[in-house]
């Protein structure tokens, strides 16, 4: 798992040293953080993370959730939802979760 994390380091070393991308080189670095401040790579907590690493948080969560993977089956778009909801205020933002649903997946 310890080498799993290390993808967040690695992606922000090679945006950051690529001019076009260097701008996005901190929100792939933060998109692990947990908003109760238990992710990583920093331990970020809350507004600390920045919003677009919260955002990608979500949707990256999500489309892990309903999507299907050699290790486990994809859930139901409720499940995914459901999911969200319960990890609010500890893994994510529980205002962009609220928008994510009721602005993203109802539309």
């Amino acid at each position: 798992f310890k080498e799993i994390e290390k993808h967040t380091e690695i992606g922000y070393r090679i945006l950051s040293s690529v001019s076009e991308y260097s701008d996005i080189a901190l929100i792939v670095l933060h998109h692990h953080e947990n908003i109760n401040g238990t992710g990583y790579p920093g331990n970020l907590k809350g507004t600390d993370i920045p919003l677009e690493s919260r955002i990608i948080k979500i949707v990256d969560a999500y489309d892990a959730m309903i999507s299907e993977r050699p290790y486990k089956e994809k859930m139901k778009i409720n499940e995914a939802v459901e999911e969200l909801v319960k990890n609010s205020g500890e893994q994510f933002d529980g205002k962009i979760v609220n928008l994510f649903i009721n602005q993203v997946l109802s539309a």
